[in-house]
């Protein structure tokens, strides 16, 4: 890792930036500018490095294996576990492997789910990432429970007073985005988890676009579950993870059977693993867990107040600098999280603003977001989205601008 040593905040992208190969590509020979980061995060050299280390040197299956290379592959796929547990600040055995968050999602909705009762309720929000809602669709079909969802203010905003008259005696579950990846806003966690609380019900946060980008600390939060995606926080793709609470995790069933998840297993019967190991049946995505902890590591080193910091930083200057742009409509409160979400006037296809900026080298996402009821609420076909992370610059975020403003005038005289 060659990121200096505590830069101040201003200094932070530049001093990071050498750390990434893949920024310094070029794309339709212009300097790449990677403005999608809600959707997947670059990878250092640091993970890129362990996750080659891991097959090139102690390449084996995990646990039971009595061999030096299993050994070794077990104490660094278990230390990458503790490394992820401290960083969410949590105890090992409350952290499930899972391939993603998606997956961790339907986790939970098929074990803890599978007791709902027939009008029993699950409370989402109306800017639910497609994973944190159709899997509770499912659960509502299979058990007849309820899916109700918590509506959002003019600004874009969770509607609290709204969601807190939901909150009722047959509530069982709220399941919520703890930052939206359309609208960018933060969540009022502490006010909807208490609102549940007073009734018994549990809680479960999507975390994928908070955990990268913010301190976090599950128990100071108090939710029930939480779940987050590795290839959003510098890791690989193929590796995310649950956060339960030690005896919510104790009480649920096991997701899928096979080996590994096991005690003991009989011709007609089984016993069950612990938790966390109860929940990862078979051969887990080892390499990708253990460069999932350098990830880890590397985010541990820069400071996640220092990440938030110049987020902040930078999205202030991106969103005030969109304001400046006439027809451009963003999407979300003021105060927000590293992205924002916008639409252009006259007609102008969210598709064909990626497209044209994507000649300039500037990665930016363009559709629904996997965000489709939002969009339709808006009464929008899609959007275009810009998203930061901390190796972004605000000369980028200057360029992408400059870049938009000439692919809108070029719009407009076609018009």
């Amino acid at each position: 890792m060659t990121l200096a040593a505590a830069p101040a905040i201003a200094d932070l992208a530049t001093s990071a930036r050498p750390d990434f190969p893949i920024l310094q590509r070029r794309v339709n020979n212009c300097p790449l500018i990677y403005l999608d980061n809600a959707a997947t995060s670059q990878k250092p050299r640091a993970v890129l490095e362990t996750w080659r280390t891991y097959y090139e040197t102690c390449n084996a299956n995990v646990h039971r294996g009595a061999h030096t290379l299993s050994t070794e592959a077990t104490e660094a796929f278990e230390t990458a576990r503790t490394k992820v547990a401290r960083f969410v600040g949590a105890a090992a055995d409350e952290i499930v492997f899972t391939r993603n968050a998606s997956e961790a999602i339907n986790l939970v909705a098929q074990t803890w789910g599978r007791q709902l009762q027939p009008g029993d309720e699950v409370i989402v929000s109306a800017m639910e990432h497609h994973s944190n809602l159709v899997p509770w669709q499912l659960l509502a079909h299979q058990t007849g429970a309820v899916l109700k969802i918590a509506p959002l203010t003019p600004q874009g905003e969770l509607d609290l007073e709204a969601y807190q008259n939901l909150v009722g005696d047959r509530t069982r579950l709220v399941a919520m985005v703890h930052v939206s990846n359309t609208l960018g806003c933060l969540l009022p966690v502490a006010e909807v988890i208490a609102a549940a609380q007073r009734v018994g019900a549990k809680v479960l946060l999507d975390a994928c676009q908070s955990v990268p980008h913010m301190p976090m600390d599950v128990k100071a939060l108090g939710c029930d579950w939480l779940v987050a995606s590795g290839h959003k926080m510098c890791g690989p793709t193929g590796i995310g993870f649950l956060y339960g609470r030690r005896e919510v995790l104790q009480a649920m069933p096991p997701f899928m059977g096979g080996g590994e998840m096991i005690a003991d297993v009989f011709w007609q019967h089984s016993t069950y693993a612990e938790p966390p190991h109860r929940f990862e049946a078979g051969t887990p995505a080892i390499g990708e867990a253990i460069a999932l902890g350098a990830a880890v590591d590397y985010l541990t080193a820069i400071g996640m107040d220092r990440i938030h910091a110049w987020e902040t930083e930078l999205v202030q200057h991106l969103y005030a600098q969109l304001q400046t742009l006439a027809g451009i409509t963003t999407y979300g409160p003021a105060r927000r999280a590293g992205l924002v979400a916008f639409t252009a006037s006259q007609g102008i296809h969210a598709n064909d603003l990626a497209a044209m900026l994507d000649r300039e080298g500037i990665a930016i996402r363009s559709g629904h977001h996997c965000t489709q009821p939002l969009h339709r609420d808006l009464g929008l076909s899609g959007t275009a989205r810009a998203s930061l992370y901390f190796y972004n610059t605000k000369a980028e975020v200057d360029r992408f601008v400059e870049v938009l403003a000439e692919t809108l005038d070029f719009f407009q005289r076609l018009l």
